[in-house]
C-alpha cells in the first residue's frame, strides 16, 4: 500500500508485507508506531522521513492536488527488506514482484 502525490510522486506513506487476507485497515492504522496494522505488516519511512501518514496538505489557495492510493498484489509472500527501507527501494522490490495493482485517485485542496 502506498499513497503519493500524483504531481510529484512524494511518498506520504508506505506499508508493505500486509497479509494477503487483509481487506481493510482499522482507524488509526496510519499512526507512526504501526500498532494498528495487521501482524507482520511494516510501515516504512516516507519521503518526509519518519513512518506514518504524511497527510494531504497542498498550499492554501493552490489548485487541488491529486493523491494516489495503490495496493499491489505480489508473487511473493513478503518483501525481505529492513524496516528503514526507503520508498525507492520498496517501490523497486514491489514492481519487480508485482502481479497486479489497483489505484484510487483523490483530489484535495484547501
Amino acid at each position: 500500500l502506498s499513497s503519493s502525490s500524483a504531481a510529484s510522486d512524494v511518498y506520504k506513506r508506505q506499508v508493505y508485507n500486509l497479509p494477503a487476507t487483509t481487506s481493510a485497515l482499522p482507524e488509526g492504522a496510519g499512526r507512526a508506531d504501526g500498532t494498528s496494522l495487521p501482524a507482520g505488516a511494516v510501515q516504512g519511512p516516507t519521503d518526509f522521513g519518519p513512518p506514518g501518514f504524511g497527510g494531504a496538505c497542498p498550499p492554501a489557495g493552490d489548485q487541488p492536488h491529486r493523491y494516489r492510493f495503490t495496493v499491489h498484489a505480489l508473487k511473493i509472500e513478503k518483501l525481505d527488506l529492513p524496516p528503514e527501507a526507503t520508498p525507492a527501494m520498496v517501490g523497486f522490490m514491489v514492481h519487480f514482484n508485482e502481479l497486479g495493482k489497483a489505484t484510487l485517485e483523490a483530489k484535495y485542496g484547501r
